[in-house]
């Protein structure tokens, strides 16, 4: 593609944020067409506009399974030591969980997204339901009648580096059982997100989801006992550099494990360097986009959001390379929502 053709594309596009979305996408696809030959077909080109609202009917439906939380985050100089107190330069809350970021990922790209996990009736939850509202989020909830506090992640983002810290005791306190999994929540679903934190729910998922010839995804942020029993039925396990099972040291050994259960397509991520894929035999890797990160919180949660739209439509390394796009463009901001509501 020329740059004559690039400018041409660009000056078509009537939204300013899609445009500079595209322009990314175009020209990560050149780099990527001299890196890997075995590419079949290009990155189709698709322009989206985050300051307009989705109004027009959703064509894909979403099923994340997992943890929600409720995430207090702040943005300050540095941690606190010990016995110290520190003031932060700004904060804000939202609906937390790599499912639950996921899934308002996936939705905001065009799509219709359920969580399913545990919420419960505490009066904390009106915020998680609240910013999932906000975000047309569905939530499928797997003990409504708990009263019990919703688990609480707190954040502190480094303002010079975007690096966080988090205290969070995850999903630990509610496990729910196969039990609770309502009977119709496979209906109209056309990908599932798995991210671990619901071990027994996700289990009896993956099966019914392979006999329904339904994808599953994997968020493999990192190794969670149990996902030795799901990982027959994945059929794509996007893992961080984290990800280390039983026996596992390096990034070859992951690799190894995985295909020992004949998962078809296998990513790697490393943060700003490249991603490393297994797809089908072949092996490779996806550059990611050099920023000036802001805020690096949810950004893995975002990337498996954007896989999970992409790859309904592209080939497993365009997926993977758009939706690398995705989470590099929201780390410039703070928070794990303020990407989306740029004007």
């Amino acid at each position: 593609m020329t740059n004559d053709n690039l400018k041409s594309k660009i000056v078509r596009l009537s939204v300013r944020v899609a445009s500079r979305r595209e322009a990314v996408r175009v020209a990560f696809r050149r780099k990527v067409q001299n890196r890997s030959t075995e590419r079949s077909r290009s990155v189709s080109e698709r322009s989206r506009s985050r300051s307009v609202p989705q109004e027009s009917p959703k064509s894909d439906h979403g099923l994340f399974v997992g943890l929600v939380t409720l995430d207090l985050i702040y943005l300050a100089d540095s941690a606190p030591k010990n016995n110290q107190k520190i003031v932060a330069t700004d904060y804000t809350v939202a609906a937390g969980g790599p499912a639950t970021n996921a899934a308002v990922t996936f939705n905001y790209l065009g799509n219709q997204a359920t969580v399913l996990g545990v919420v419960g009736s505490h009066p904390m939850t009106q915020l998680i339901r609240g910013d999932l509202a906000n975000y047309k989020v569905a939530i499928a909830d797997l003990e409504p009648s708990t009263d019990l506090a919703p688990p609480v992640s707190s954040i502190i983002v480094t303002q010079a580096t975007g690096e966080r810290a988090v205290v969070s005791i995850n999903a630990v306190k509610t496990q729910a059982s196969s039990a609770s999994i309502p009977a119709d929540i496979l209906q109209n679903v056309n990908i599932i997100l798995i991210d671990g934190h619901q071990m027994a729910v996700s289990y009896s998922i993956a099966q019914i989801a392979k006999a329904k010839n339904i994808p599953v995804v994997i968020d493999g942020g990192s190794w969670k006992p149990g996902f030795e029993q799901i990982l027959p039925f994945v059929d794509y396990a996007i893992c961080s550099a984290n990800f280390y099972p039983p026996n596992c040291q390096t990034t070859e050994d992951v690799f190894t494990y995985l295909g020992g259960f004949e998962i078809p397509h296998i990513a790697i991520t490393h943060g700003q360097k490249p991603i490393e894929y297994l797809s089908c035999s072949k092996t490779g890797i996806v550059d990611v986009p050099q920023i000036q990160a802001v805020d690096t919180l949810g950004a893995g949660d975002i990337f498996h959001g954007a896989f999970c739209d992409y790859i309904l439509r592209e080939s497993f390394i365009d997926a993977l390379a758009l939706a690398a796009n995705i989470a590099a463009d929201s780390c410039k901001f703070f928070g794990t929502r303020r990407w989306m509501d740029l004007k």
